[in-house]
């Protein structure tokens, strides 16, 4: 995983797309403000061959189970636990919002062979279109 703590990680990015979908939600999550890591949070770039696990224990946050009532995806009752999830031409877009002040971890999963089978069909079936230039 790629970890992008401000908006100047975002140059080491090799996959241009993502690049520039990750410089737009800086620019939109920042309005013009300095980057602030309590206030703004933070962004992953999953990679080939990153577990669920390893996400999950860097983030907090759940991904293939529901932490309220331990349902796991897959189960007809479960209901996950990010507060949105786009569709993108290259990836899905992530998020989890951590407090009430904002602070939150995006997770930009790239369609790409490599990628936790799991986790692509996780985003395949809840994401919704993005409504952005970079779909």
């Amino acid at each position: 995983m790629i970890i992008l703590h401000g908006p100047s990680a975002v140059n080491s990015l090799a996959d241009l797309s993502i690049r520039a979908l990750i410089s737009q939600r800086f620019s939109q999550i920042l309005s013009g403000e300095p980057y602030d890591y309590d206030q703004h949070g933070y962004m992953i770039v999953v990679e080939p061959g990153d577990s669920i696990e390893s996400l999950e224990s860097e983030t907090c946050c759940s991904i293939l189970h529901n932490a309220f009532d331990d349902t796991h995806f897959g189960n007809s009752d479960f209901t996950p636990c990010f507060e949105a999830l786009e569709e993108h031409s290259n990836c899905f877009e992530m998020l989890f919002i951590l407090s009430d002040s904002g602070f939150g971890i995006e997770l930009f999963i790239p369609k790409h062979s490599g990628i936790n089978p799991d986790l692509l069909a996780l985003c395949a079936e809840y994401a919704v279109p993005a409504m952005t230039a970079h779909t």
